[in-house]
């Protein structure tokens, strides 16, 4: 079972049932070099574990100096990951997550019921112990940053903005924004069009993921 890191605003929409996608960039970014020492830009491979095309591992390019393949992508198809998201422990002892948090009494998102400002907790410190999240990834690929569809920032937890009924920012335009929110600052903006896993998953239980961890094993 593998940890996955989600923004507030995506752990909401995963909980809404509203995202099965998530992108994630691929490192090192794959460059096209003619000499052939590096990762091709060609269509991603998929090979079994021996190595041989087939249903498996998921992969991007290969190097050709030495015939090992490419670059891998960190989750693959029937992997089971838990989410780590922002947490805290709160007076009653009883751990919390913000993107659900609501004292039961004043409704405050920050202040307990017993006026005590509440200490958010990064998601990367989350231990497994505390996730209640679990996804089962159904499909990976690679592809462009820009070549999003509509469709697929839906998938994305994404939606339209409408003004007098007419789409004013389309669900892709919804996602260039976010995106940029998080990665402009690390160099991966919309504009610089990274290659970027698409992973595609399912919510399933904790037992579940439990059970199905259990037959991998």
């Amino acid at each position: 079972m593998k940890p996955i890191i989600f923004s507030t605003p995506m752990v909401q929409a995963i909980l809404d049932g509203r995202k099965t996608q998530t992108r994630r960039v691929i490192k090192p970014q794959p460059v096209k070099d003619d000499t052939f020492e590096g990762p091709y830009w060609y269509e991603p491979t998929v090979v079994n574990k021996d190595g041989e095309l087939g249903p498996g591992k998921s992969v991007f390019g290969i190097s050709s100096t030495d015939g090992e393949w490419g670059i891998k992508s960190p989750y693959q198809p029937g992997d089971i990951l838990w989410v780590r998201e922002t947490w805290a422990t709160v007076s009653s002892g009883i751990i919390e997550y913000k993107a659900t948090y609501r004292d039961p009494y004043t409704g405050s998102t920050e202040i307990d019921h017993i006026g005590k400002k509440i200490t958010w907790r990064p998601s990367i410190h989350m231990p497994r112990e505390a996730a209640r999240i679990f996804l089962r990834v159904t499909n990976v690929k690679a592809e462009r940053l820009q070549d999003i569809t509509d469709e697929d920032a839906i998938a994305e937890g994404m939606s339209q903005i409408l003004v007098d009924g007419v789409v004013f920012i389309s669900a892709q335009g919804d996602f260039h924004v976010f995106w940029d929110a998080l990665n402009i600052k690390r160099g991966y903006g919309w504009d610089t069009n990274p290659w970027v896993w698409v992973i595609e998953f399912e919510r399933i239980t904790k037992e579940e993921a439990e059970r199905l961890e259990g037959i991998a094993c």
